[in-house]
């Protein structure tokens, strides 16, 4: 199966499954539908990487064409959904893939509909729960997926670490921000555990382990998927500095303002002049930061060879990514797939 074919699979997967939920919800409330349609919003975007990365895990240990497969990829994609609505919230993100984010949405429906009360904490508070819902339902559509149990069982363990390895890492994330002093060492540690493992190394596990891969198997994907993910998130923060908003979905220089501690910003602070420094501390984080304020710290990042360096290592880690994979003992179909995700994933206008 072509990696098109997969993705236009996980999205028919994603929206039957969402199908099946709706009338529930309503039968709840009406009042319910603006939370489904900021749902239908979310999932209508996105690169389906995940559900990518497992599947072709899942073929790279001998699985066959199994309509199962699919369903239980898809439900990576609610669990992504969960964890960017609550990033959002964490971070005050104004956007999502180009659009509202879901607590900035109905923060303005509440002000929209002048209802009493503050409408900030509306907002935040209905994203939380609706992030709290797609996380149960990843959690349903695994479960529901159509494989048999024991593949589920194999399968569930990864998926349970996969959940509490993002969770910490998203902690790690927050607590880099409030010391506000993060070095390479320490940005590297969050890149592994909120992204790298997350987004590539256990997807590609969790395909592997319903499929009944071993062991061998498993370490072949970790020296393949875990550089990648690194070299992944360190293209994402270069994109949320340098990145086109068209491309992004997000604010040009949005990271700047979110004050994010990124591998980019420690490699930046170790190169920077006293006065760069200085800079960079003073007007990282603010939230008013304007167009000339980014122009100012993209200068300062380029000046200093912070990009430079960043840009060297996403090469080297992809370029270990790539040797991995062609030593891997798989199939030449999936060796071809996970060749054309690695570019996708690294590639600097997405």
């Amino acid at each position: 199966m072509s990696p098109s074919r997969v993705r236009k699979q996980v999205d028919g997967a994603l929206l039957s499954f969402v199908a099946r939920q709706r009338p529930g919800l309503l039968a709840i409330s009406d009042d319910l539908a603006p939370v489904m349609a900021a749902l239908d919003a979310l999932l209508g975007e996105g690169k389906r990487l995940r559900p990518a990365f497992c599947y072709w895990g899942w073929r790279a240990a001998g699985g066959d064409l199994d309509e199962g497969i699919v369903n239980a990829a898809a439900s990576l994609e609610l669990l992504q959904a969960s964890a960017l609505i609550h990033d959002d919230v964490m971070d005050s993100s104004d956007t999502r893939r180009g659009q509202p984010s879901v607590h900035r949405r109905f923060e303005a429906l509440h002000r929209a509909q002048d209802w009493p009360g503050d409408a900030t904490a509306f907002g935040e508070g209905t994203a939380i729960l609706l992030g709290d819902l797609c996380l149960a339902w990843s959690g349903e559509m695994f479960e529901t997926c159509g494989l048999d149990d024991d593949r589920r069982r194999r399968g569930r363990a990864v998926y349970d670490l996969m959940r509490t390895e993002v969770m910490c890492g998203q902690y790690l994330d927050m607590l880099e921000g409030t010391r506000g002093g993060a070095t390479v060492e320490t940005a590297l540690r969050v890149v592994e555990y909120k992204s790298a493992k997350y987004t590539i190394e256990r997807p590609l596990h969790l395909g592997a382990a319903l499929a009944g891969g071993g062991p061998g198997v498993a370490a072949a994907l970790s020296g393949y998927g875990l550089p990648l993910g690194i070299a992944f998130q360190l293209r994402d923060d270069v994109l949320g500095v340098f990145g086109d908003p068209a491309e992004t979905g997000k604010p040009a220089g949005d990271d700047l303002r979110e004050g994010k501690r990124t591998v980019l910003v420690a490699l930046t602070l170790e190169r920077a002049t006293p006065a760069q420094a200085t800079a960079l501390r003073r007007r990282l984080g603010d939230p008013d930061l304007d167009r000339p304020g980014v122009a100012e710290l993209r200068a300062i990042i380029e000046e200093t060879g912070g990009l430079a360096a960043c840009e060297s290592m996403i090469a080297e880690y992809a370029h270990e990514a790539d040797r991995a994979l062609a030593a891997a003992p798989i199939t030449h179909e999936a060796r071809d797939a996970l060749a054309a995700l690695a570019v996708a994933a690294t590639a600097r206008s997405t």
